[in-house]
């Protein structure tokens, strides 16, 4: 095969997955996603990056999805959306990685399909906001509706505060994510899932934070996944039409087990590091089974 892969300059996984790939004697390029140039009107060929013609590979692996604008976002999904109709398998699709990339949408496909989400509101006002912060309890996580990592989400507790937040991003013109936050006992776990297949599973522990990502200073181990969490993670992933998912499951004190979020782009370097999976032989072999 011949594959490209959008990831940063100097990705780890970049380099896992050209490892797998050459491992099993297909090629690989890594391509920069802000390089990709789409054409229409006969203009061929119709998705190239730099002397690269995209549309002459085998698949394309999304290993980023760099920030922003609006319409830079949108631009990136259609072009993923091109290259999946010029008959490239995109992995993962462009739809799921839309909806992933989209907390909103993805909490609203996750609860359709009868999975327990945290309580949430979203609105663009700062008086709308506060109102939520109070109707959830006052003490709730602001994230970004866009973002990965742990990147951009604070806990806010203090109402004035609270309202300062809402305040500052709405003059900047963001939609304010208001989630009730979850009392835990410090660690959630992240499920992989691969083609309706748990991977694996880790359990990652906070470390002087409430957030429990390895990038942000969060300690992983490995977790034996019970029927329960694996039956949430395929149903989260199929509702987001992901064939690879990462699906962060964070349990409630009483011992609810709410899907937090489901990520079509998932890291799995302290993944690898503890369980011993090669993640990215996996993904390679199920690319082979799909052309």
């Amino acid at each position: 095969m011949k594959i490209a892969i959008l990831a940063k300059l100097r990705s780890w996984y970049c380099r896992d997955l050209s490892r797998a790939a050459a491992e099993r004697g297909h090629r690989s390029s890594r391509i920069d996603f802000p390089k990709i140039v789409a054409c229409v009107g006969g203009v061929d060929p119709a998705v190239v990056a730099g002397e690269a013609d995209l549309t002459a590979f085998d698949a394309v692996i999304v290993r980023t999805m760099p920030p922003g604008s609006l319409e830079q976002v949108v631009y990136r999904m259609d072009a993923l959306w091109r290259l999946s109709a010029a008959g490239v398998t995109v992995f993962n699709p462009p739809k799921a990685v839309e909806c992933a990339v989209d907390k909103y949408l993805a909490s609203a496909r996750l609860e359709q399909a009868g999975l327990t989400v945290p309580p949430t509101v979203v609105c663009e006002d700062a008086n709308d906001a506060l109102a939520a912060f109070e109707r959830l309890g006052g003490d709730v996580v602001v994230k970004p509706i866009f973002g990965s990592e742990g990147r951009g989400i604070v806990r806010v507790s203090d109402r004035e505060i609270a309202l300062r937040t809402f305040r500052t991003l709405e003059r900047i013109g963001s939609v304010v994510y208001v989630q009730r936050f979850i009392e835990n006992e410090g660690f959630d776990v992240r499920v992989l899932v691969l083609d309706g297949r748990v991977l694996g599973a880790i359990r990652r522990r906070a470390n002087g934070d409430f957030r429990a990502n390895v990038s942000c200073r969060g300690t992983a181990e490995i977790h034996s996944v019970t029927d329960r969490e694996a039956q949430c993670s395929l149903t989260a992933a199929q509702a987001t039409e992901a064939r690879f998912a990462g699906v962060d499951l964070l349990y409630g004190r009483d011992g609810t087990c709410y899907v937090i979020e489901v990520n079509a782009v998932p890291g799995w370097q302290a993944f690898r590091r503890v369980t011993g999976i090669d993640v990215a032989a996996a993904v390679i072999a199920r690319l082979e089974a799909g052309l």
